[in-house]
């Protein structure tokens, strides 16, 4: 009798979710001539809400009427200095108000905003400006240094080039820079007319990828894109209103924080505090001193808070949902319970892909459903390809096992793909369920999974990334899964699972790169017992490297390169300790030079 009135309660709370998922679902994606864009939304935001809070930063505020005044004032600026319709301009500068200003005005004279990852330098720099075809730079002040360093390479003019905005630190630009504060002196605070013959279709952004491996690929970002983003993940996920409040950490330079974080609430009529990056410590005494009730997550930030010790200004916060990607299903409970967050909505996509999921009716432990046409396939992780039939078709993926998710491409799920035409060319599978049908590449191994009932909609669950798992033992190994696990031990702060090669042996063997607490030795018995116990004998790692530290993208996503590179290698891996579980049997032992000969000249027994 409980469970069907347990059953009975599911369903009425999924109707009761419906009733805030229908209006949303009237949102409809603009043409491309349509003149609309993200920019001529805001205005119409501020005209609505002119004296309601906008941003906080730091000890600043702004309303939306004197922000968008100081955005037209700077815009007018840039459109004396050159600056016109079509043009690329790229930002470099980290979480601050003056990238918010900046964004907004470059866009607001029908130019597109190249957002370049603040942690970037040299090479890398030089060709995020270079692949937008950027005419100008704006920076702050804190990145001059590395902008002055490769100035060279970037290729652009020497003067009326640069804008220079100070920061925390009274200083002068420097002199191949023009001070952007002081060209916004005296200029107009109207509204271009410009802004309103934007068409849809336009780029607005180019947003990097923030992948692991070569150099950031530059993806379309039209403002039709964006107003979906923002607008139906900020209406069904968020439930956006103006009375919200979000709380902002994530890099704004990267699709999540800009789209259904930012955006989502700016085109709201909401409110945003906007901090230069996460700390764990400081965040619910934050949470509680702006009365943030919206947080936008990825899911390393919320393991972080589950690792800190509890604190007064946790209990009784005024977070009460929040969305994301990344929440993984071995902390979903904990934070939840601990933090009593009442709503988690996960989401799934990328800033140049044509699918997005979201977790609309509040499920646990799912990326939700989409409304896009998608189809699971199988994949061969060997031979790194998709599997196909006598008929040249793809395979579908068995019910209920990981395949790799494919997005069909259509006039509504259109795939704008890349500034590189090869790059564009290569995210792209023919002939999937038919011939010369066109489907965008995730990359992503994803599954179905039962959440009870939903309105029929399907709902997924993400595995990992195709060159995240690998072959073992004539099995898949998904990294994701297995770092959910090791996560468990209670010395484990954060797991780095991977695939290495033994010279010899078919396939690759599971390492672990494990960030511990270097204070007690590593209590290697428990952590066997807990794969011995959890994992199967093909997904339990081989080797294991203690480290003090992860390296991690600017979203947070675990580096696994240069880890899979040094592998277990004694001359790579610097001062980590290296361990192994000999193919003899037994427990972990430290790598020693008899032993890695025997892996080195491939008569270890594997």
């Amino acid at each position: 009798m409980s469970r069907i009135v347990g059953r009975v309660k599911e369903i009425f709370r999924v109707l009761g979710e419906a009733r805030h998922i229908m209006p949303a679902l009237k949102f409809k994606m603009p043409d491309h001539q349509e003149q609309i864009s993200i920019v001529s939304v805001f205005e119409d935001v501020v005209a609505q809400h002119p004296d309601r809070l906008m941003l906080l930063f730091e000890d600043r505020e702004w309303t939306y009427k004197a922000f968008n005044a100081d955005v037209n004032r700077l815009a007018h600026a840039l459109a004396a200095n050159g600056v016109t319709r079509g043009d690329s301009v790229a930002l470099f500068m980290e979480n601050r108000a003056e990238f918010v200003l900046s964004m907004l005005a470059v866009m607001k004279l029908g130019a597109s905003c190249a957002l370049i990852n603040n942690s970037l330098s040299g090479r890398a720099l030089a060709h995020c400006v270079k692949a937008t075809d950027s005419k100008h730079l704006i920076f702050g002040d804190e990145r001059r240094t590395v902008v002055d360093d490769c100035r060279e390479d970037m290729g652009l003019p020497a003067s009326g080039t640069y804008f220079w905005f100070e920061d925390k630190v009274e200083a002068a630009p420097p002199g191949w820079a023009m001070n952007a504060r002081d060209l916004m002196v005296a200029q107009p605070v109207e509204n271009l007319p410009v802004t309103r013959k934007i068409q849809a279709g336009e780029v607005a952004l180019y947003i990097f990828t923030s992948g692991t491996t070569g150099l950031p690929k530059a993806a379309l970002l039209l403002h039709r894109k964006g107003l979906a983003a923002s607008t139906v993940l900020g209406r069904l996920g968020f439930r956006v209103v103006p009375s919200d409040r979000l709380y902002l950490c994530l890099p704004i330079y990267h699709a999540t924080g800009l789209g259904p974080g930012l955006f989502a609430f700016l085109l709201s009529g909401a409110s945003v505090y906007l901090r230069r990056s996460f700390s764990a410590s400081n965040f619910w005494p934050e949470v509680r001193q702006y009365e943030t009730n919206s947080f936008i997550y990825v899911g390393e930030l919320c393991r972080y808070l589950t690792q800190q010790p509890s604190c007064a200004e946790e209990y009784d916060n005024p977070l009460v949902k929040m969305l994301g990607n990344g929440l993984r299903p071995d902390i979903w409970d904990e934070f939840k319970n601990r933090f009593a967050v009442s709503r988690i909505c996960e989401i799934y996509g990328s800033s140049e892909g044509n699918v997005t999921f979201a977790n609309l009716f509040n499920k646990e432990k799912t990326i939700g459903a989409t409304f896009a046409k998608v189809t699971l396939v199988a994949y061969d992780l060997e031979s790194d390809q998709i599997l196909r039939d006598e008929n040249g078709l793809c395979v579908e993926a068995e019910s209920g096992q990981p395949g790799l998710l494919l997005g069909e491409i259509t006039k509504d799920y259109a795939f704008d793909g890349y500034t590189n035409k090869e790059a564009t060319r290569q995210k792209i599978v023919e002939g999937v369920c038919s011939k010369g049908d066109r489907w965008f590449n995730t990359g992503d191994l994803v599954r179905e999974i039962d959440v009870g009932f939903a309105l029929g909609l399907k709902h997924y669950q993400f595995v990992d990334r195709t060159g995240d798992t690998f072959r073992w033992r004539a099995e898949n190994v998904s990294t994701n899964e297995v770092a959910e696990v090791l996560n468990q031990h209670p010395q484990i702060e954060m797991a780095n699972v991977y695939g290495v090669e033994i010279p010899g042996v078919e396939g690759k063997a599971g390492m672990a790169a494990l960030a511990i607490d270097k204070s007690a030795s590593f209590d290697l018995d428990c952590f066997t017992n807990l794969v011995d116990t959890a994992l199967p004998a093909y997904a339990r790692p081989v080797f294991l490297r203690i480290q003090r530290t992860f390296e991690t993208t600017g979203t947070f996503k675990l580096v696994k390169t240069s880890l899979r590179e040094e592998a277990y290698h004694p001359e790579r891996v610097g001062d980590d300790v290296i361990y192994v579980r000999p193919a003899t049997g037994g427990g972990y032992r430290a790598l020693d030079a008899d032993l890695y000969e025997q892996l080195r000249t491939g008569i270890a027994g594997y």
